[in-house]
């Protein structure tokens, strides 16, 4: 157990030093940010980042590549997800076990933005211009005892209008699972790459680089699961105040000024989520983002923007999972993915 433990610390160990070494990057100081969005009705019901709960969604490997196991062999999901002003993002996954070579995760997800008007520096109308993200991923886990290590590659395409950037990334993670209590821990190093093409006429740009550590457990005799993630762990202060609102006037003449606290640079790293298990068909999900409530809530209010709710539910051989995560006062963003096992389907057996 203790040799185990020494050699997926090894592993693990020069991509954190990596990670820790490297500047943190987010508010839209990176290329590439649509890889923060969860493609998949689970993982945008677990608040949009988890790393340590295993479950037979495959789609699961964008959160973590360690969280491919037995449970999504021969599993194919599609997922379709909405959000505000036309955008939509659709996604296929698939996993398959092999015996020498460990499990394998393929993932194609597709973001489209929908299309604009483009008119030229006359202002004369010239017809419209599209904007969308290919991201390419395929995902390898292996099982050593109660640790299952794993590693992403993927292919990121982004176009604007016949204009197009590439990039390289990987995923690296770790997931500790207790062998007889339902506890586990995960770490992933998420993002580490290169933009081997930057759009014409720009440098490149870093890439959303992310360090996430998570716990999941069920208490004994409980329908619950909990998970805790917290991310970004890079950079500690990731509080954003807006310069416009910093030492305003208010209508009666008083300043008000935005100061920033210790609490609430901790509370913006973490996200909380839940699951109610109500048998094996049927399970209610909710979590909680304080770095999404913090940041796209207005001045006055925030409505639901943090919050999200999803259901799983098993009908005969196939597996339905809605999600409605709140971004903003303006409304939320709808997921849903459609799950089936095609060895089932199709007879196969390992």
């Amino acid at each position: 157990m203790i040799r185990l433990l020494r050699r997926s610390f090894a592993l693990l160990l020069p991509a954190w030093a990596v990670a820790l070494s490297a500047h943190g990057q987010i508010g839209g100081q990176s290329a590439f940010s649509s890889l923060h969005l969860p493609p998949t009705a689970r993982l945008a019901a677990l608040g949009g980042v988890a790393v340590s709960g295993f479950s037979n969604d495959p789609g699961m490997l964008y959160g973590n590549p360690a969280l491919l196991n037995a449970d999504t062999d021969g599993r194919l999901a599609l997922s379709y997800g909405d959000y505000l002003a036309d955008i939509r993002q659709s996604t296929a996954v698939y996993a398959r076990n092999t015996q020498k070579m460990g499990r394998w995760g393929f993932g194609l997800s597709y973001l489209s933005y929908g299309d604009f008007p483009m008119y030229d520096p006359a202002g004369n109308p010239q017809g419209e211009f599209s904007v969308n993200d290919y991201h390419l991923s395929v995902a390898n886990a292996h099982t050593l005892g109660p640790i299952t290590l794993g590693g992403t590659a993927r292919l990121a395409v982004a176009g604007i209008a016949g204009n197009h950037s590439l990039a390289l990334l990987t995923d690296i993670g770790g997931v500790f699972k207790h062998p007889k209590q339902e506890f586990s821990v995960g770490l992933a190093v998420k993002n580490l790459g290169y933009q081997i093409r930057p759009f014409e006429g720009t440098s490149r740009e870093p890439m959303p680089l992310d360090v996430q550590l998570g716990a999941t457990i069920k208490p004994e005799h409980m329908p619950l699961r909990f998970t805790v993630t917290a991310h970004h762990l890079t950079q500690f202060d990731i509080v954003y105040l807006d310069t416009a609102q910093t030492n305003r006037q208010t209508l009666d003449g008083q300043v008000k000024s935005q100061k920033k606290s210790v609490g609430d640079k901790i509370a913006r790293h973490f996200v909380v989520g839940g699951e109610l298990l109500l048998g094996k068909g049927l399970n209610v999900r909710v979590s909680y983002n304080h770095l999404r409530r913090r940041e796209l809530r207005l001045d006055n209010t925030s409505g639901g923007a943090g919050l999200a709710f999803g259901v799983m539910l098993k009908l005969s051989k196939y597996q339905f999972e809605y999600t409605r995560a709140y971004y903003h006062v303006a409304g939320a963003s709808n997921y849903l993915t459609l799950a089936r096992n095609l060895d089932e389907m199709f007879g196969k057996k390992e």
